[in-house]
């Protein structure tokens, strides 16, 4: 490069003029640099979200992490130290799962079909005298019959009697998800649950009906699971009621784009979710899973929902719920008590470590992983067993953790990614300390987390609802269908069930509690 241009570029024009004091210069310098640093990261995570595995994986691991795998054991690039301290090169840690086989243990409760297969000749080669059967060798294979698209065609004899010739006797035509129309019961069922429980959009089924020669377009079946959503509105009411009496429920959202035909592009709307799981404790509730749909992401949406519950509530860090909870103290309304996930938390941390390989965001997740060994122990025990262990285990690693936060926060720019971690942990202590305090607690939301999923795949091959009336048939739908997944059912049995006894009638209003997905399953099991 010319010297006269580096001249040039030193010596150009600035809007301050530097200080002249050195310790001032020092302190301009390391908080551009910090500043760098947080702009650096903003980027890198920009990118990563965009273009990068949607996970928070670690490449390295110290060996106390290792010994508990929390589905982050695998290799990404690491970019560079910036502000925060660089950590010593820790040994790489791999962990693998033993491969999962069920060959020769095909399940019992599938229908045998047999298929004998004879020689082509029973006389024997040597002399030809005719073989008689000594034993046999047999084999099983899982097989499938693809689905059968078939007319299912009801006819209604009439009735009349010769003598009088007046009366006219005759069923009444049976009653069908969409009246008057072609579908039956089973078929709306079939293409809801393709959609919500599998994540099969509209238009991929319409192409599956063609391949079989059957021609029903998009929105033929976008109106069939319409009217399944009108049908089940009053059970997935009943289903939100029950998660909200509960008093312990996770919480979280996820966005919802629908069409905005007057902006001419989609506007991002929410699903709400609420959850209940009681079986890490050994609970009375079932696991449930409900979804609200709403034009935002406000306070406002939250507390709407949430009118009639009071109780804990575990989330994650967004604010709506902490104003949730303070507005609900004002008005002397239910107490709701936040329990904030340590998985969050966590996140923060990773993504430092990722970015910068800090020394103290390994030893932050090297502390956390050591209360997920301990919840590993505790699952699936009682709440008093569970709290007990807790205060024996958890509770000094955690008061240890602070200690390190403290330290670690009053020693690093306000600027760095590891402050930005660290503020957000300290500001939510008390809330991811909760479970030190109640057994029934978990240390984190993945409960909400995992049912989330499933919304998640739909949404990424549905794309978006058409309209804010569609969204709301997404939440029914996705909500009950979800919540027989967590109960073990089938999903298609269960709903071909269902809206077979509420079309016809069979199950009234003031008896949909027997439909819900927990109590159905019992009536099978004592009708068998």
């Amino acid at each position: 490069m010319n010297r006269g241009y580096v001249v040039e570029l030193a010596m150009s024009p600035r809007t301050t003029p530097l200080p002249r004091d050195i310790d001032e210069l020092i302190l301009l310098v390391l908080a551009k640099e910090a500043e760098n640093e947080s702009l650096k990261a903003r980027l890198a995570n920009l990118e990563r979200l965009i273009f990068g595995a949607k996970s928070e994986k670690l490449v390295v691991l110290a060996a106390e992490q290792g010994l508990l795998d929390l589905g982050d054991l695998v290799e990404v690039a690491m970019p560079e130290a910036a502000n925060d301290d660089r950590s010593k090169e820790p040994p790489r840690v791999t962990t693998s799962k033993p491969a999962e086989r069920n060959i020769g243990a095909l399940p019992a409760h599938l229908p045998r079909c047999e298929e004998v297969i004879e020689p082509e000749s029973t006389a024997c080669p040597c002399c030809g005298s005719k073989l008689h059967r000594i034993g046999e060798t047999s084999s099983e294979a899982l097989d499938v019959v693809p689905a059968i698209v078939r007319v299912k065609k009801t006819i209604r004899p009439k009735y009349a009697c010769r003598a009088c010739e007046s009366a006219v006797v005759q069923a009444p035509a049976p009653s069908r998800v969409t009246t008057g129309g072609m579908a039956s019961t089973a078929l709306v069922a079939h293409v809801v649950t393709s959609k919500f429980a599998w994540h099969l959009p509209l238009h991929r089924q319409s192409q599956m009906f063609a391949a079989q020669g059957v021609k029903l377009d998009r929105g033929t079946l976008g109106f069939w699971v319409k009217r399944a959503a009108w049908w089940l509105k009053p059970l997935y009411e009943r289903l939100l009621d029950f998660i909200r009496s509960q008093p312990k429920v996770f919480s979280d959202e996820t966005r919802l784009p629908r069409l905005d035909p007057g902006r001419g592009r989609t506007k991002i709307c929410q699903l709400w979710g609420q959850a209940v799981d009681d079986r890490p404790w050994r609970g009375p509730a079932p696991p449930a899973a409900g979804w609200v749909f709403a034009e935002s992401r406000g306070a406002d949406a939250i507390e709407a929902q949430l009118q009639t519950f009071s109780g804990i509530l575990q989330v994650d860090g967004y604010i709506a719920y902490e104003t949730l909870a303070t507005r609900r103290r004002k008005t002397n309304g239910g107490e709701i008590q936040l329990a904030h996930c340590l998985a969050h938390a966590r996140r923060k941390f990773v993504e430092v470590y990722q970015r910068t390989r800090s020394a103290a965001a390994m030893d932050v997740l090297t502390m956390i992983a050591e209360i997920y060994r301990v919840e590993a122990i505790v699952r699936g025990e009682d709440a008093d067993r569970r709290l007990e262990a807790r205060g024996l285990h958890s509770a000094p690693i955690m008061a240890a953790l602070k200690e390190k936060l403290l330290a670690t926060r009053a020693e690093i720019s306000s600027q760095s990614s590891l402050a930005g971690a660290t503020d957000y942990t300290l500001a939510r202590w008390n809330g991811l300390t909760a479970f030190l305090t109640d057994g029934r607690i978990e240390v984190d939301s993945n409960v909400i987390e995992r049912s989330m999923k499933s919304v998640a795949l739909t949404r990424k091959n549905a794309l978006f609802a058409g309209n804010a009336e569609g969204g709301k048939t997404w939440a029914i739908l996705s909500s009950l269908i979800e919540t027989a997944k967590l109960n073990g059912l089938d999903p298609q049995a269960w709903l071909t069930d269902v809206l077979e006894k509420i079309v016809t009638g069979r199950v009234t209003n003031d008896r949909l509690d027997e439909l819900l997905p927990w109590r159905w399953k019992r009536a099978e099991a004592m009708a068998a």
